[in-house]
């Protein structure tokens, strides 16, 4: 039998521990049509999970278990006539702990999205008469709703909008200033009713602009993060026939980007006729893109992610992200501005039993460990085998 000496044990250990293999650990299934989780500041254990027909229910991180009762119940304002259509986001205030104060974007019964204050009295249930609608306007058609709110790094509340849908933008909302449609908004939500535009926004001075605008020329944000260590934005744009994308602004930046649809699609002219054109003076191109199709670099749907900060430490300061319908899982590093060692972690980051079938989402718990949102209704979390 050969037998390792001390040292040579010693050195394989260290060898396992710093090329540790990864995988994912189902945290809840069980599901429908999860879109969403995550947690307020500070709390650990706990993890609130969004389904699209209405409902958040709060669960155990390592039981897997829901509360009796939901944490919020509005499917009764809620459409789910379009595939899209949902309860789609939430941002708890950054003071949830003492205010009971959150945000939820859905589309409602009249095809219009919402934003809506909630305050939850006891932070484990949410009586719906607490609503408080902050913003509303016109969905216009049933596809594009984007949905993801959140705080950013200055305690203003930033809210990801689609171009309103059907293809091509047709009613040019992507370059348009004013319509909230297409766009990145950003608005002060401190006080204690309503909402103040801020004053450095933008378009605050353009004549018939929206001044909630932050940044514009979106076709379908389809989840966003702020990265928790140094505040800069993620945004995945999903895209129309031929590419998808991913983009970036670092912190303190991005008042007034441009990101270009519907002249263009990822980093390319769009090619409908009339609809495409040359890259707007001062806009922004993604800093990742892929093509349409069924291969291990390809998609139909980019699902945006996180740049991980959890205790994996070989995915340490990677964004990590996926396609929602070829589910795939991917990371890469940005330097200077610019993506490298791109990595297809799909075959590793799969349950023992089963499959991941289609990724609606990513979400952070409080140790910054990064979780995967299924939609057929599970909730992984990435861990080191």
């Amino acid at each position: 039998m050969f037998m390792k000496s001390a040292t040579t044990a010693v050195f394989l250990s260290s060898l396992a521990i710093s090329h540790a293999d990864i995988g994912v650990v189902q945290i809840a299934k069980g599901f429908d049509r999860p879109v969403w989780a995550g947690v307020p500041n500070g709390v650990k254990g706990k993890l609130w999970v969004m389904e699209q027909a209405g409902q958040v229910w709060i669960v155990d991180e390592k039981s897997g278990v829901r509360e009796k009762d939901p944490f919020l119940d509005i499917r009764q304002d809620v459409s789910r006539k379009g595939n899209e259509e949902g309860l789609l986001g939430l941002a708890f205030s950054p003071d949830f702990a003492k205010s009971g104060h959150y945000y939820v974007d859905f589309t409602d019964k009249e095809k219009q999205t919402r934003i809506v204050k909630f305050t939850s009295a006891d932070r484990r249930t949410t009586k719906p008469d607490t609503a408080e609608v902050i913003l509303k306007y016109p969905s216009e058609f049933d596809n594009h709703n984007g949905g993801w709110v959140s705080f950013g790094p200055d305690n203003m509340l930033y809210i990801a909008n689609g171009d309103g849908g059907s293809g091509n933008d047709p009613h040019k909302h992507g370059q348009a200033h004013d319509t909230m449609l297409g766009k990145l908004l950003r608005i002060d939500v401190s006080s204690k009713t309503g909402y103040k535009v801020p004053s450095d926004n933008p378009f605050v001075k353009e004549a018939g602009a929206k001044p909630e605008i932050w940044a514009y020329g979106l076709r379908n944000p389809w989840r966003c993060s702020f990265d928790r260590l140094t505040g800069d934005l993620w945004i995945g744009d999903v895209g129309q026939n031929n590419w998808e994308e991913v983009d970036f602004i670092p912190k303190g930046k991005g008042a007034g980007a441009n990101f270009g649809w519907s002249l263009r699609e990822a980093d390319q002219e769009t090619p409908a006729k009339g609809v495409g054109g040359p890259l707007p003076a001062g806009a922004i191109d993604p800093v990742y893109v892929y093509k349409h199709g069924g291969g291990e670099k390809e998609g139909f749907s980019v699902t945006g992610g996180y740049v991980y900060r959890g205790t994996v430490k070989e995915l340490q300061g990677r964004y990590i992200f996926g396609d929602y319908q070829n589910p795939r899982i991917w990371s890469f590093e940005l330097k200077d501005g610019k993506t490298s060692d791109f990595k297809d972690h799909t075959k590793e980051l799969q349950p023992q039993a089963g499959r991941i079938n289609l990724i609606a989402s990513f979400a952070e718990d409080d140790d910054g460990e990064l979780l995967i949102i299924d939609h057929t209704g599970a909730i992984y979390k990435i861990v080191a085998r």
